[in-house]
């Protein structure tokens, strides 16, 4: 597979303009030079075969071909509301969510975050998104929304058809997971903090229709706790439609 590039606007067959750290790492790492041949996405779903035309210092110019469309998404939609855990450990996070193909990251305001999901880290969360949908084929960005709070996100998913919530000693025990044999349309899973969700906290999600399942015996860190309930419901044998 060629390499890969984000365009972050509408890509038309014809003249594009590669600039920012798209040009930068094409330009420094790859070593751009006229005639080489890249691919180019913009998030819609496709892909456009792309050669280069000219290296400019901070942009290259390319001409890209016809669209071709390579959906590589999940045949559901998968949001982790999870209350982000510290420092590298979210970018990690990131970076598996969108190879396992969830469709979008909510962050959490619970009672005890230890991370506050202020806007700068949302921002380089969503960089991270780009640099892991180009390495594993994605040609939509996985959406990271503004920060909820816990009451907020419970209040507002009671429509979704199937709603899983990691906690220790939950109802359930995964792998058998309170999921119907259809396969839904709409998956909401949540991961508390660190020290976990309060017993309050809970209960409030549980008396609106959330399933508590627990992942095991040994205490796991939060993005474990993420990566292993989304693999476990993406890879789940649902009956055919």
């Amino acid at each position: 597979m060629a390499d890969r590039y984000f365009v972050d606007e509408p890509i038309s067959p014809g003249h594009v303009t590669l600039a920012g750290p798209e040009a930068h790492h094409l330009i420094h790492v790859m070593r751009a030079a006229p005639g080489m041949a890249v691919v180019l996405f913009d998030g819609s779903g496709a892909e456009f075969p792309a050669t280069v035309e000219r290296v400019g210092r901070n942009e290259v110019e390319l001409l890209a071909g016809e669209r071709h469309p390579v959906d590589r998404e999940l045949p559901m939609d998968v949001t982790l509301a999870v209350a982000l855990p510290k420092g590298d450990r979210q970018r990690w996070l990131i970076e598996k969510a969108v190879e396992l193909g969830v469709t979008r990251i909510v962050p959490l305001h619970t009672q005890r975050g230890v991370a506050q999901p202020v806007e700068q880290a949302i921002a380089r969360l969503r960089r991270a998104v780009v640099e892991a949908s180009k390495q594993c084929g994605r040609n939509r960005l996985m959406s990271i929304e503004s920060p909820r709070d816990w009451t907020e996100l419970i209040e507002t998913t009671a429509d979704a058809p199937c709603r899983l919530l990691a906690q220790p000693e939950g109802f359930h025990r995964g792998p058998h997971l309170p999921l119907p044999d259809q396969r839904p349309e709409r998956v909401w899973l949540a991961i508390g903090p660190e020290g976990g969700l309060t017993g309050q906290e809970v209960s409030a999600a549980v008396l609106v229709g959330w399933h508590t399942v627990d992942l095991g015996p040994r205490i796991l860190r939060v993005e474990t706790a993420a990566l292993m309930l989304a693999a476990m419901v993406v890879s789940f044998p649902y009956a055919a439609p």
